[in-house]
């Protein structure tokens, strides 16, 4: 080894931490052993060691120096963090300038200070602060050795940011970007100050929670501020409601009593929580006891109001979804006088159409795969129509009249069905994404949020309903299908082709079923035996409301959601099953025809 080659060995030993500094010394004096003289190995050896001791030394320091900034920062009265804050929220703290390009690049390339004026003073969008923030949460964001920004998923697949491709060139010092205690609270009124200046409502009611949940570091005087300039009836409320708990804590005894007469007329838990904490407290004046008293009941009451309004709503979303996979069975029940066990089958394959849908749109369609699910819902019904229909053609058709032999045929066609999913998806449940419309709720009030997926839900089989009666009433297809529902040798004796009707309308009962699977798969887990968990529920569906009856179906539906959910609460939910069975057995007792009765040949 020729002593010009020593310079990049050096280099080499430079560019790394110190662990790997040590490790590489001793290699490379272990190699140029053989061609050094001993005296020179000697004292290269010897300079090595001094170096990376120098620089062992030097980080220790810049480490401990940062641990007692830390430190420092974690033991600061709650006046001086009030007061930093304060700043980071009325007056604007210019970042220092970092490398080029977004704010979130920016942000990981930055040192402790930088990132800390960055967020006391985001220089990005809304949307761009909350992306820094999720990938923070999931931990999903990284820097390299050269300040590069990385993203690294849970499948530990490595993303350049901002294009997000895929690379194998891992840097050699990947660090994780992690916020200290000092940096969280800069992003939470950093957060705070981007989102009370934006533009849309929504966004500034966001910004007046992130206060509420650190209401012992805000400045009144920032709340007086916001609510002086604020326009929404929603967002003036939330910032009256805070003003309140703020004036509650810190005010003297007329301003807390008006401010407890104030907070009576939430429904916040964590009000709920002040005013029994207050309570609970030792020489309370009479007059605010009182106040603290009634408004603790008012707020409770509200709540319970709010919370029960959720109960409802769950109900309704799981009723949307057993009358979306019992309008089918209704219909082929009604129809032919079939049990078909396979319908739950069905509701599965229309669930996994849903997820080859997805999966052919990631795969061919990226820039629009948020949008697969419009995609998804006619693939799933014309899916599950074909294989019902070739089921109906091949299996039943050869057992009409024979009831017992057309149960244990579709129970047998079910078995098969679900081994074939599993042979080609393998038994685990599969992943099946909500679209990015769907995800997130609408908060109603703070103790009341309905997610959007389940708002779609109800609002789809509303739609599929309005579809399904238009299509029985107001078609030739319908008409006939009635027809020979009601009476099927008067249909065949004025030329209806009740062979192919019962085909086609077992394929329409077949489709809806699938397009059930699509919404359930938006809502729950899709895997082989997704069926089987709503197929009884689903035939007492189309028992109590009535064979063939879609209004019938749609009452029994909402009342077996809404109840079975209700009882759920109170007893649980094994014991909410057998109660709710039992009720409809003694339904049925009373009531064998159901909630409507059918008219035709059933009667006879």
């Amino acid at each position: 080894m020729q002593h010009h080659t020593l310079r990049p060995l050096l280099g080499q030993i430079l560019s790394k931490n110190n662990n790997d500094q040590q490790t590489l010394a001793k290699t490379y004096a272990s190699s140029i052993s053989m061609v050094v003289p001993r005296r020179l190995l000697v004292l290269i050896t010897l300079l090595l060691a001094a170096f990376t001791t120098i620089v062992h030394a030097d980080d220790d320091a810049q480490s401990a120096n940062i641990a007692t900034v830390t430190s420092e920062s974690m033991t600061d009265g709650s006046d001086t963090l009030r007061t930093n804050n304060e700043q980071s929220l009325t007056t604007p703290t210019q970042p220092t300038k970092v490398v080029s390009g977004d704010a979130i690049q920016q942000f990981v390339a930055g040192d402790f200070s930088q990132r800390q004026a960055m967020l006391s003073a985001w220089p990005g969008s809304v949307e761009s602060l909350d992306n820094l923030v999720e990938l923070i949460a999931n931990d999903e964001l990284y820097q390299g050795n050269r300040g590069q920004t990385y993203l690294l998923n849970a499948e530990d697949q490595l993303f350049t940011y901002p294009d997000k491709t895929e690379t194998s060139d891992w840097p050699s010092d990947l660090s994780q970007v992690t916020l200290t205690n000092t940096l969280r609270s800069a992003l939470i009124f950093g957060q705070a100050k981007v989102k009370l200046e934006s533009d849309k409502p929504a966004q500034r009611l966001q910004a007046v929670e992130i206060l509420a949940d650190n209401i012992d570091q805000v400045d009144p005087a920032i709340i007086t501020a916001a609510a002086a300039n604020e326009d929404n009836a929603n967002v003036q409320k939330a910032l009256t409601a805070l003003q309140a708990r703020i004036d509650f804590k810190n005010g003297d005894l007329p301003t807390q009593i008006e401010a407890v007469n104030l907070l009576a007329d939430s429904d916040n838990p964590q009000v709920l929580v002040d005013l029994e904490s207050a309570l609970a407290s030792d020489n309370l004046d009479p007059t605010l006891e009182a106040a603290l008293s009634d408004a603790r009941d008012s707020v409770a009451r509200r709540i319970e109001i709010s919370t029960w309004t959720g109960h409802i709503f769950t109900g309704m979303s799981t009723a949307s979804i057993l009358l979306l996979a019992a309008l089918g069975l209704a219909i082929t029940f009604g129809l032919l006088g079939v049990i078909n066990m396979a319908h739950g089958e069905l509701i599965m394959i229309g669930a996994y159409t849903t997820y080859v849908v997805q999966n052919l749109f990631q795969a061919y369609l990226p820039d629009m795969v948020g949008w697969y699910l419009l995609a998804a819902v006619p693939a799933a019904f014309l899916v599950s129509a074909v294989i019902g229909m070739i089921i109906e053609r091949i299996v039943i058709r050869p057992l009409y009249g024979r009831e017992l032999e057309t149960l244990l045929a579709t129970f047998g066609v079910s078995l098969i069905l679900m081994q074939l999913v599993r042979m080609i998806f393998g038994a685990q449940n599969v992943e099946v994404s909500n679209v990015a419309w769907l995800s997130g709720a609408y908060q109603v009030s703070s103790s009341l949020v309905l997610p959007y997926n389940r708002i779609a839900i109800i609002v789809f089989t509303v739609i599929v309903v309005a579809l399904l009666v238009y299509l029985l009433n107001k078609t030739r297809f319908g008409l006939f299908i009635r027809a020979v529902t009601q009476n099927r040798q008067m249909a065949r004796a004025v030329g209806i082709p009740s062979a192919r009707i019962d085909m086609m309308a077992f394929g329409l009962g077949s489709g809806l079923a699938g397009m059930a699977g699509c919404a359930l798969a938006q809502v729950g887990n899709v895997g082989p035996d997704l069926g089987q968990t709503y197929i009884i529920d689903t035939f007492l569906v189309v028992v109590v409301g009535g064979v063939g009856q879609v209004w019938g179906a749609v009452l029994a539906a909402l009342g077996l959601g809404v109840s079975g959910t209700v009882l759920e609460i109170g007893i649980g939910a094994v014991l909410a099953k057998i109660v709710l069975l039992v009720l409809v057995i003694l339904f049925i007792q009373k009531r064998p025809q159901g909630l409507f009765a059918l008219k035709g040949r059933f009667v006879e």
